[in-house]
C-alpha cells in the first residue's frame, strides 16, 4: 500500500512514524516550505519534515498544490492513499482524485464541532469537557468529508493547548492504525457530518492573546489555557510585556475594580488581578526580557505593582 503522507506541526509525527513502522511504503512526505525565524532569520524545518529526514523519507514542500506541475509531481509517487494531519493547505480536486483509495485526513476534534484551523484551542476556550479526534475522508470543503472513525478523551482541567495537543496526537496515530486498514478493505461505510451541528474554529492571531480584564476571570484563564505555548497572554505593566503565565480563578467575594492588581493569602498565588467577574489569581509570570518567574519572585522586584490597575485590551 503506497503512502503519500501530508503535515506539518508536531501532532502529525506520531501517525507518521506509526505508518512507517507497521510497514505501510510511505513514499514521499508533503510539508509546508521552510520559514525563516529568529533575529538571524535562518530557515527552520517544520517537525514532520525533521522526522522524516530522520526517517530517509523524501520530503516535498510545495507552495500550493494547485499548478498541474505540482499535481503532475504528486501523480507520479503513484499513491494508493494520501494521509493528511494539520497539512496547513487545502487540496484541490485534482489532487483528491488522485489516490484510488482517497485522501483520509486526522483532525483533532469530534467533527462537525470545530471545523477548521483551532480545533483544539477552540475546545478549550468553549468549556468543553471532552474533545477528541476524527478520521474524514476528504472533499472540496473545510473538514466537510465523511467521518470514518471517532475517539474521545476528557479535557482535565490543567490542560493547555500544547498538552492536549500532544495527547490527541498519540491517539489520532493509533486511531489511524486502526481505522485505515478497514478503510482499505471496505470494511467501514463513511457517516456523512450534520451540517447542523457544524461549528468553526477559526486561525488565531498574536494579537488576541492581549487580555482583556473586562472578562469574566474564568474566561480569561480558558484563554491563558488555550493560548498556552502560542501566542501566550499578556497584559502591559509599565510600557512592557507582562506575560501571565500561569494563573487560577479565585472564588473570593470581595469588590476589586477591573484590572486591579490586590494581594492575596492564597498558597502559590501571590497576587490576584480584578475582572468583570471575580479575581484571577496569577502563579507564574514573564517579564519582557526576562525569565518566567514565580509571582511572588516577580513582586519582590517590582514594590508599587500591588495596587497598580492593568490596562484592558
Amino acid at each position: 500500500m503506497r503512502v503519500v503522507f501530508m503535515g506539518t506541526p508536531e501532532f502529525a509525527v506520531p501517525s507518521l512514524e506509526r505508518l512507517i513502522l507497521d510497514d505501510y511504503e510511505v513514499v514521499a512526505v508533503y510539508t509546508q516550505p521552510d520559514k525563516a525565524a529568529g533575529r538571524g532569520r535562518s530557515l527552520v524545518l517544520s517537525p514532520l519534515k525533521k522526522a522524516a529526514l530522520a526517517w530517509g523519507l523524501p520530503v516535498v514542500q510545495p507552495d500550493n498544490l494547485k499548478s498541474p506541475e505540482a499535481v503532475t509531481q504528486l501523480a507520479g509517487f503513484r499513491p494508493d492513499v494520501i494521509v493528511v494531519a494539520a497539512f496547513g493547505q487545502i487540496l484541490p480536486q485534482a489532487v483528491l482524485d488522485i489516490p484510488s483509495c482517497g485522501c483520509v485526513n486526522i483532525h483533532p476534534s469530534l467533527l462537525p464541532r470545530f471545523r477548521g484551523a483551532s480545533p483544539v484551542a477552540a475546545s478549550i476556550l468553549a468549556g468543553d469537557e471532552f474533545t477528541g479526534v476524527s478520521i474524514m475522508l476528504m472533499d472540496r470543503g473545510m473538514d466537510t468529508g465523511p467521518v470514518l472513525a471517532r475517539v474521545q478523551v476528557s479535557i482535565s482541567a490543567h490542560d493547555t493547548t500544547g498538552s492536549l495537543t500532544t495527547k490527541l496526537s498519540m491517539m489520532a496515530a493509533d486511531l489511524l492504525l486502526e481505522a485505515l486498514p478497514c478503510w482499505l478493505r471496505g470494511e467501514f461505510a463513511p457517516q456523512p457530518q450534520s451540517e447542523a451541528e457544524a461549528t468553526y474554529s477559526q486561525t488565531i492571531s498574536k494579537e488576541e492573546g492581549e487580555i482583556n480584564w473586562q472578562l469574566s476571570a474564568m474566561d480569561i484563564w480558558r484563554r491563558l489555557c488555550a493560548f498556552y505555548p502560542w501566542p501566550g497572554c499578556y497584559t502591559r505593566w509599565r510600557g512592557r510585556q507582562l506575560k501571565i503565565i500561569e494563573a487560577v480563578p479565585l472564588t473570593e467575594e470581595k469588590t476589586v475594580a477591573v484590572g486591579q492588581v490586590v494581594a492575596t493569602e492564597r498558597s502559590g498565588v501571590a497576587f490576584g488581578v480584578g475582572t468583570g467577574d471575580g479575581i484571577l489569581g496569577v502563579l507564574k509570570v514573564q517579564m519582557e526580557g526576562k525569565r518566567v518567574m514565580s509571582a511572588a519572585e516577580f513582586l519582590h522586584g517590582q514594590r508599587e505593582f500591588i495596587g497598580s490597575i492593568l490596562p484592558s485590551s
